[in-house]
């Protein structure tokens, strides 16, 4: 049986997790933490709650930390985990690439942190044609949307997806077309264009009533590709997430994206 703490159990995603990890029956929710209170907290009523990760670590011994929670208290939650030798599946967005390199400089040995910008399969999937796209057509943007409570922008699965086609594009040895960006923006509009990840313009869409979707779009003399997927719950990311916390035992070092840990 593989203990597992979560923290940010009392948020959407947390919650969700929890009631994923109760229906697991290899995987085992030994620790909540959360400073806010939790609905349904009866659906894992062996966990115990916690309001700090250190505790929690210490009380409960757990072989897999889950992070579900901010950017700004992420790192510090990965820093104690690796600390304890404990496993890391992490799917809280916005950790730059030189945080993750400096975490990986303190990952002990034997011992597996792991990222995913993305635990939706359709998502990893939707990534991995985006790159295989990329070497015949070069010319890309990338267009993300979430609901209004995402607290990062570009999105972490608009990023990799990035990083993915530039690293195709690379490999291929193919350039875009156009010259991105080399437009002038209208004084007083700046921005219209959107932000860039890699050389990629990222435009992204926050918005009550959405969960994650990504579009990319490609365009080439007289035609255009669009990839999109959409998480219509946060179930979706589910199976990921269990498949993670299963497979990090087996690991060491940093891994980056759910492509990585199972066969595609």
């Amino acid at each position: 049986m593989i203990r597992v703490a979560v923290a940010g159990a009392a948020g959407r995603m947390g919650t969700a997790c929890r009631e994923a990890l109760a229906g697991a029956d290899d995987l085992e929710l030994v620790a909540c933490i959360d400073r806010a209170p939790m609905a349904d907290a009866d659906s894992a009523p062996e966990a115990e709650a916690f309001d700090s990760v250190a505790e929690a670590l210490v009380a409960t011994h757990p072989d897999v930390f889950v992070d579900f929670t901010a950017p700004g208290s992420v790192e510090g939650n990965i820093r104690a985990a690796l600390a304890a030798g404990v496993d890391c599946v992490v799917g809280t967005t916005g950790l730059s690439a030189a945080t993750l390199e400096a975490l990986e400089a303190e990952i002990p040995q034997g011992t597996c942190l792991f990222v995913a910008p993305n635990f939706a399969i359709g998502a990893v999937l939707l990534m991995q044609l985006a790159a295989r796209a990329a070497r015949w057509m070069p010319d890309v943007e990338i267009i993300e949307l979430h609901h209004n409570q995402k607290k990062d922008a570009p999105s972490g699965t608009a990023i990799r997806t990035a990083e993915l086609i530039v690293a195709a594009r690379a490999d291929a040895g193919v350039t875009p077309l156009g010259a991105p960006g080399a437009e002038s923006e209208i004084g007083g509009y700046e921005g219209a264009r959107g932000a860039r990840a890699e050389d990629i313009p990222v435009h992204s869409i926050r918005l009550p009533g959405l969960v994650a979707h990504e579009e990319v779009i490609f365009g080439g003399p007289g035609q255009t590709l669009t990839l999109r997927h959409d998480s219509l719950d946060r179930v979706s990311f589910m199976p990921g997430v269990l498949a993670a916390c299963r497979a990090v035992g087996q690991r060491s070092g940093l891994i980056v994206g759910l492509e990585n840990l199972i066969e595609l």
